[in-house]
């Protein structure tokens, strides 16, 4: 991932997450990509997740939204964008973690589309007008799903981003359980 400040960005308010990618092929089943984000208590930034934000749904207390969902890819740069206003999300919340996921199911519930077959993906991170990270999904071919950003609250109350693409092979209900799951 691209990012635009060194290493982890710190004391963020209001961000968004943007995600690109191009239509299929004519004649094919439409890429449909979704952004998601599991939000962590932080009693348990590790654990199941106190709710999760994803196309159709928003944070219980709309301080994460999905403004613009797609299932094709088709129109002008970003197709789908999140945004997480982290200055006003409650004390007891301390950890969110933003994944996309490749919503496709084939014959039977295999798992058919990896993200070496979605042409032009792109992620952002921003902050305001300034671009916090900038990625795009070839370093993980073979993954159905990734997790692109974590942001995490310190003792102090103020937010900071970790930004990196981490591939997943598995159905979006696993993804949604195992995304924020602590990493070896």
């Amino acid at each position: 991932m691209s990012v635009s400040t060194s290493g982890v960005r710190k004391s963020l308010a209001k961000v968004e997450i943007a995600l690109r990618w191009d239509p299929s092929p004519a004649g094919t089943p439409a890429h449909d990509l979704d952004i998601i984000a599991a939000v962590y208590g932080a009693a348990d930034l590790h654990g199941e997740p106190v709710h999760l934000v994803h196309f159709g749904s928003r944070s219980p207390d709309g301080t994460i939204t999905l403004n613009r969902d797609s299932h094709t890819g088709q129109g002008f740069g970003f197709d789908e964008v999140m945004t997480l206003e982290l200055n006003r999300m409650a004390p007891a919340l301390g950890r969110v973690v933003v994944g996309v996921v490749i919503q496709d199911t084939g014959p039977r519930g295999a798992r058919t589309k990896t993200f070496a077959a979605v042409g032009g993906t792109g992620v952002r991170i921003r902050e305001g007008y300034t671009d916090l990270a900038v990625a795009d999904f070839d370093g993980v071919p073979a993954a159905t799903a990734a997790t692109v950003a974590e942001f995490t609250r310190d003792a102090s109350g103020v937010w900071s981003l970790d930004a990196a693409v981490r591939g997943f092979d598995v159905d979006p209900e696993e993804f949604a359980r195992t995304m924020g799951a602590l990493r070896s």
